[in-house]
Order: C-alpha cells, then sequence, then structure tokens
C-alpha cells in the first residue's frame, strides 16, 4: 500500500545506489583531503514512518528532519522505538529557542545540524546540561555551526567571517555541546558546467581557517554540505557528511512548520 502510494518507491536500492555513488566519489577525492568516506544522512521530511524502517531494515541508521513537530511525532512512533532500537536522528531545519526543550528530549537525538548564532547554543547548552543531569549516561550533543555561505537573507546561519567566532564560542562556552564541525544550505541549482559550487568553496575555507585557528587535523572538523542533485560534487569537494532526501524517498511535497 505505501508502496504504490509513494509511486513505487524501493528505499533499500535507492540506499544502496546512493551509497555506491558515495564510495565512488571519495575514490576520486584528490589525495590532500583526508577525511574518510562521506557519512550519509537519509533526510525523511514528509515521508511516512513506513519507508524510514525500509531504510533501517537495508542498515541505514542516519535520518534527518527538517521539522520539529515531524521530528518529534517520528521519533516517538512506536514501530520506530520497537525497530528501530539503533536509529540516529538528525536535525537539519532551522531551530527556533521555543522549541529546543521539545527537541532534546527526544529519544535517539544524535546532531543538531544548524546551530546558526551565539544565542541558540547558548539555549541548547542550558537544555542539555539538564538533559545530562537528569540521565548520568548522556554524553555531549553534538552540534553543527551552519554558515549561510550564500549570503542570502532567506537562509539561516552566520556569516562566513563570523564562524570562527562562532566555533570559539561554542567550544570555549557551552560545555555541553560537542561542536562537530561546519555545515551549509548553500544557493540551490548551480550550474556544475560554469565551475566548482562557489558555496562549497566558501564552506571549505571556513573549515580551512577554524582548522588552522585552533590547531586542528582537518579530519577533525566534519563538513555537511551536498543534497540529492549535488552531493557527488560536495564529496569531490572535501564534504564528510551528505543529506540525501529525494533521490531516496522519491521526491516530496512542502509541508510548513506546525
Amino acid at each position: 500500500m505505501i508502496r504504490r502510494a509513494m509511486g513505487e518507491v524501493d528505499v533499500k536500492s535507492a540506499i544502496r545506489q546512493t551509497l555506491a555513488k558515495i564510495e565512488e566519489a571519495h575514490s576520486k577525492r584528490v589525495q590532500t583531503i583526508k577525511p574518510s568516506k562521506p557519512l550519509l544522512v537519509a533526510v525523511s521530511k514528509t515521508k511516512p514512518v513506513e519507508l524510514i524502517l525500509d531504510g533501517y531494515s537495508a542498515g541505514q541508521r542516519d535520518f534527518g528532519e527538517n521539522y520539529v513537530q515531524e521530528l518529534i511525532e517520528k521519533a516517538n512512533d512506536s514501530k520506530i522505538l520497537q525497530q528501530c532500537k539503533e536509529i540516529r536522528w538528525h536535525f537539519i531545519g532551522h531551530l527556533q529557542s521555543n522549541k529546543i526543550n521539545k527537541i532534546v528530549n527526544l529519544p535517539n537525538l544524535h546532531m543538531i545540524q544548524t546551530v546558526h548564532n551565539a544565542k541558540t547554543a547558548e539555549s541548547l547548552n542550558k537544555a542539555w546540561e539538564k538533559v545530562m543531569a537528569g540521565d548520568p549516561n548522556k554524553n555531549k550533543l553534538n552540534v553543527l555551526i551552519q554558515i549561510n555561505t550564500s549570503g542570502e537573507d532567506e537562509k539561516n546561519g552566520t556569516e562566513p567571517a563570523d564562524a570562527v567566532n562562532l566555533y570559539r564560542f561554542v567550544t570555549e562556552k557551552c560545555s555541553h555541546l560537542n561542536c562537530h564541525g561546519i555545515m551549509t544550505i548553500g544557493r540551490f541549482g548551480h550550474d556544475y558546467s560554469t565551475g566548482p559550487n562557489p558555496d562549497f568553496i566558501e564552506l571549505m575555507k571556513c573549515h580551512a581557517e577554524i582548522c588552522s585557528t585552533f590547531g586542528k587535523d582537518s579530519a577533525e572538523l566534519q563538513v555537511s554540505m551536498g543534497m540529492s542533485d549535488d552531493y557527488i560534487q560536495a564529496i569531490e569537494m572535501g564534504s564528510t557528511i551528505v543529506r540525501v532526501g529525494s533521490s531516496i524517498f522519491g521526491a516530496r511535497a512542502k509541508k510548513p512548520e506546525a
């Protein structure tokens, strides 16, 4: 029923094909870019739980959601809780301050990829401190700093010039957060016949600057960039996390934030 309704989507096959493409792109990456094979985050926003179960049964463990309410519903779904005990949820949408307390208490929350300013980082840090106090087995919350590489007003993220300062704030002032790296959404629809994606170039510049400033090896700082239409190019540029949705789950309708 679900497969027919979703236009014969074969999630298991799509995941296998995506992983094969990731492996191929990684093998072609220039030797000066050291990070290991990128992590695939399967973006399941607006998709039914049944398709997530399909992906999980194929070995996929990392899933991304853009909308807080949808993530709350899926993370607490009885079938997900029973059948996907090792699932890792990545929140990849805009996180409003009034939604933070709702999201930090979700089961299997693995990473917030969209920390776009110091206020969000500080609020997350305080909220996660309470979570850790209530559960001594909890580790620091994994986060990425979101950088607005395209400079578009409708995109969230700190300006590239402020990336180092925001990274410093999170690592030095937010003791309950584990700053894994940086991410960007970037401008949609880049024409690769004109050359490399300028958003990817800009994010890798931020990566290099942060590594240089804080004496970090480049492999230590994760880079989340690249989606269904450009994750191959993103990997070739140095991405270590790719967020792939429609190539796995099929085209989706837009859904407003609840």
